[in-house]
């Protein structure tokens, strides 16, 4: 929503004063600068970006506009922690085979639907406990394996980001690269009536303009904040890393779940209270379950 209203801003801004400044509307519209600009940004793109880079790209455009993850996600995913940590104290490591193996059938995990659509998550908790039931391994050791999987994870995430930076660098030469072709029509009318010959220079510096406020104005924002989400998201990663070690080395089902808490940034961290609440609750829902 913030993304729209920033795009929506700035907009408003630049017509704004330009209209102040007495300017008319119509000189900016000016079709062919905009196939220029956005035509040749576009061929630029598919020249540089693997599909898989453009797929993700799309999607993450697409995610930038909605909320994002929120407390309650987090709250379930340690309340999910929580209960994996327990069936682990309670049975041994060997009991989790099952849930990880299939978890949409996972009396556990398949009650969580944000994790089951974070593939990727699920796949990095998932592979994460398979490495500690084949066991031999230190935890300092799992520690480096996870470490080294969110780092391959983090920079695949931001590739669409860097690639729509690197779109937005590109923009204000591709803008001068429109005008540099509208100059070159002026000087074909050059011998015609002065105002023909500045309506074609105006149209030429539009292209100029163009190519900066695209850039500036809504390339570059948007690639920061693709960015930013992806920073964000990877805190989901993080907290169920922590978690895991912290119950690797066998810490109570609590306390692990202490350590995954910690790692969340204020704004959607539960309080110590409220996570101790749904554990509980958690809890108290799956012996229910189980007596039935």
């Amino acid at each position: 929503m913030f993304v729209i209203i920033g795009l929506l801003v700035v907009i408003g801004s630049v017509v704004g004063g330009y209209l102040m400044e007495g300017g008319a509307l119509a000189v900016l519209a000016q079709p062919s600068e905009f196939i220029i600009i956005g035509g040749a940004a576009i061929g630029g793109l598919l020249i540089s970006t693997p599909p898989s880079v453009l797929s993700k790209l799309a999607t993450q455009v697409q995610g930038v506009l909605g909320p994002g993850l929120t407390s309650a996600d987090f709250a379930d995913l340690l309340a999910m922690q929580y209960q994996l940590f327990r069936t682990m104290q309670q049975t041994g490591v060997m009991a989790l085979e099952s849930h990880i193996d299939n978890p949409a059938q996972s009396s556990i995990l398949s009650k969580y639907p944000k994790l089951m659509s974070r593939h990727a998550s699920l796949a990095f908790l998932s592979d994460s406990i398979k490495v500690i039931i084949v066991g031999g391994m230190t935890p300092h050791d799992l520690e480096a394996l996870m470490d080294e999987d969110l780092q391959v994870h983090h920079d695949d995430e931001g590739r669409p980001a860097s690639t729509l930076n690197k779109v937005g660098d590109a923009l204000p030469g591709l803008g001068i690269v429109a005008a540099v072709l509208g100059i070159v029509i002026t000087m074909g009318a050059i011998d015609g009536p002065p105002a023909e010959i500045g309506h074609k220079v105006g149209a030429a510096l539009v292209g100029t303009f163009l190519g900066i406020l695209m850039s500036y104005g809504f390339m570059q924002p948007l690639a920061s904040s693709l960015e930013q989400r992806v920073q964000d998201d990877g805190r989901y990663e993080q907290c169920i890393k922590a978690g895991v070690m912290a119950a690797f080395k066998g810490m109570p089902p609590a306390i692990a779940v202490e350590f995954a808490r910690r790692v969340l940034p204020h704004e959607v961290r539960p309080s110590f209270e409220e996570t101790e609440q749904f554990c509980r609750a958690s809890r108290s829902t799956s012996e229910q379950a189980a007596a039935a």
